[in-house]
C-alpha cells in the first residue's frame, strides 16, 4: 500500500473508516448500505473515496459480493480497533458504566465448539457472572473472515494459508487426529479379524462439509490408501447431527477425535480399530495481533487454556475389545 500520509490522516474521516468496516462485515454493498441507513450509491462513493486517499484497490466488487483485496485486508485490522476504542471510550463515558457489563464474541470451529467450550463457558460464568457472551460457530475460513472484520474478538481454530493469517495471530493448543467412529452395537466392531477400510466405506459415511480441513484429511486418507468417498454419504457441519445419525443407523462419522470425546467417554460410540497416523491436525487460539482484548476476553482465553490442559491426553482413544461374534 501506497499513500501520502499527511494527505490521508488529514482528509480521512469517520464515516470512510465505519463504511469500509460495514462492507467487510457484510461482504456486499447493498447490505452495508441498509445497515448504515445509507443508500448504495452513497457507500460506492464512500468507499472510492477512502480508496482515492489510500491510493490503492480496497474492496473488489462484483457479483460475488465485496471481497477485500490484500491492501483491505491490512487496513482493515486497523480500522476495527480504531472503532472497538471508540466503543470502549463511549462505555466508560456513559453513565453507570461498569466492567462487568462487557461482551465477549468468540468463534469456534463446529468439531471444536462442544468438546472445549462448554466447561469453559461454565467458568466463565461463574468469573464474569454479568458479561454478555456470544458464541459463533462456522468453518475455518469463515472464523478468520469474522475475526479479521471484527465481528468475533477471537476464535478457536485452526492454522491457514499465509494470506488468511494476515494480521492474526495463532497461539497452538492441542493436535487431534481423524478417527472413524460408529456406535457401540455396530457390526463393524463384531467382525472377526482386522476391521478392514474397505468394508468400512461400503457403510454410509458422514464426513464434514467440502472445503474444510476434516474432509480434506478424510479424502487424503482414503486416496493414499486406494479409495475414494463413496457417492452414499452424508456431508454436514452440525456435529448434533452427525452424532445423531451414527447412533441410531449403521453409518461411520470421520471426523476430528475431539468431536466425539464426550460420546466415546460415555460408552454411546466405539471407535474403529483403524491407524489414522499422520492425521492430526494442531487447534489453537486466532486473535487479531494488533487488537487488545477486554477483561473478559483475556478471562476467557485464560480458562480455554486451562481447560485444555484438563483435558490434555484425552484425545487418545482406545478401541474397544471386541466383543464375541454373533452367531
Amino acid at each position: 500500500m501506497v499513500m501520502n500520509k499527511d494527505y490521508f490522516l488529514n482528509r480521512v474521516r469517520l464515516r470512510h473508516i465505519q463504511c469500509f468496516v460495514a462492507v467487510a462485515q457484510e461482504r456486499n454493498l447493498g447490505k452495508a448500505a441498509e445497515r448504515l441507513n445509507l443508500s448504495q450509491p452513497a457507500v460506492s462513493k464512500t468507499l472510492v473515496e477512502l480508496e482515492q486517499m489510500a491510493d490503492t484497490v480496497l474492496v473488489k466488487r462484483g457479483r460475488f459480493g465485496a471481497r477485500l483485496t490484500p491492501d483491505g485486508e491490512l487496513l482493515l485490522s486497523y480500522c476495527v480497533s480504531m472503532l472497538e476504542a471508540l466503543e470502549g471510550a463511549q462505555r466508560s463515558l456513559s453513565r453507570g458504566f461498569s466492567g462487568s457489563q462487557e461482551s465477549v464474541s468468540v468463534g469456534a470451529l463446529p468439531t471444536v465448539a462442544p468438546d472445549l467450550l462448554p466447561a469453559a463457558l461454565a467458568d466463565f460464568r461463574v468469573q464474569y457472572p454479568q458479561a454478555r457472551l456470544q458464541v459463533q460457530v462456522a468453518t475455518n475460513n469463515l472464523l478468520l473472515e469474522k475475526l479479521k472484520a471484527g465481528e468475533v474478538d477471537f476464535a478457536v481454530g485452526r492454522m491457514a494459508e499465509p494470506q488468511m493469517m494476515v494480521g492474526v495471530s495463532f497461539e497452538f493448543l492441542y493436535a487431534e487426529p481423524l478417527i472413524a467412529v460408529v456406535r457401540v452395537d455396530h457390526p463393524l466392531l463384531n467382525a472377526a479379524g482386522a476391521t478392514l477400510l474397505s468394508e468400512v466405506v461400503a457403510h454410509p459415511l458422514v464426513v464434514s462439509a467440502a472445503g474444510t480441513v476434516p474432509r480434506h484429511n478424510t479424502e487424503t486418507y482414503l486416496k493414499e490408501r486406494g479409495m475414494h468417498l463413496p457417492e452414499h454419504r452424508l456431508e454436514t457441519l452440525a456435529v448434533s447431527v452427525a452424532r445423531l445419525v451414527v447412533l441410531q443407523s449403521d453409518a461411520v462419522w470421520f471426523t476430528p477425535a475431539g468431536a466425539a470425546r464426550d460420546d466415546l467417554q460415555r460408552g454411546l460410540l466405539a471407535v474403529l480399530p483403524l491407524s489414522f497416523e499422520g492425521t492430526e491436525e494442531p487447534v489453537g487460539l486466532l486473535y487479531r495481533s494488533e487488537a487488545p482484548l477486554n477483561a473478559p476476553g483475556q478471562g476467557l482465553i485464560r480458562i480455554l487454556r486451562n481447560t485444555n490442559r484438563r483435558k490434555e491426553g484425552a484425545l487418545t482413544f482406545n478401541a474397544p475389545e471386541k466383543p464375541a461374534r454373533r452367531r
